[in-house]
């Protein structure tokens, strides 16, 4: 799938998927809060997903760059118009998904020191 901005259409971010993408993908597309959207021809039916009318740009950057890594996970292929991505809900995202990694993790408290190594040449 590809996330861009369309030249025509500037105030959504515009998410394609192949033609006759599963259904799964789609799901997870509209539960990451992106609105789907069709267009039925003569031959396939285009479908397409946007982020939500009236969100500022920098809103749309976020709500997509959260869809990305889940869609990751699964398995999909995903590119995204480096523009288009937000760093920060990046790193949120990656790092709500380490967190529920980890059995029973406490964020409130510090990690443990790293494991000793090797010991060194004696001399």
């Amino acid at each position: 799938m590809e996330i861009y901005r369309k030249a025509d259409h500037p105030d959504r971010l515009h998410i394609v998927t192949r033609t006759g993408a599963p259904e799964e993908l789609l799901a997870r597309l509209d539960a990451s809060g992106l609105e789907r959207r069709q267009e039925v021809t003569e031959g396939p039916v285009y479908t397409w997903h946007e982020t939500p009318g009236g969100l500022g740009q920098r809103a749309q950057r976020q709500l997509a760059t959260r869809a990305i890594l889940p869609l990751l996970i699964a398995g999909f292929n995903v590119n995204i118009d480096p523009e288009e991505l937000d760093v920060t809900a990046w790193a949120q995202s990656m790092l709500a998904h380490r967190a529920s990694q980890k059995p029973n993790a406490d964020p409130s408290q510090p990690p443990p020191p790293p494991a000793a190594g090797p010991p060194g040449p004696r001399r």
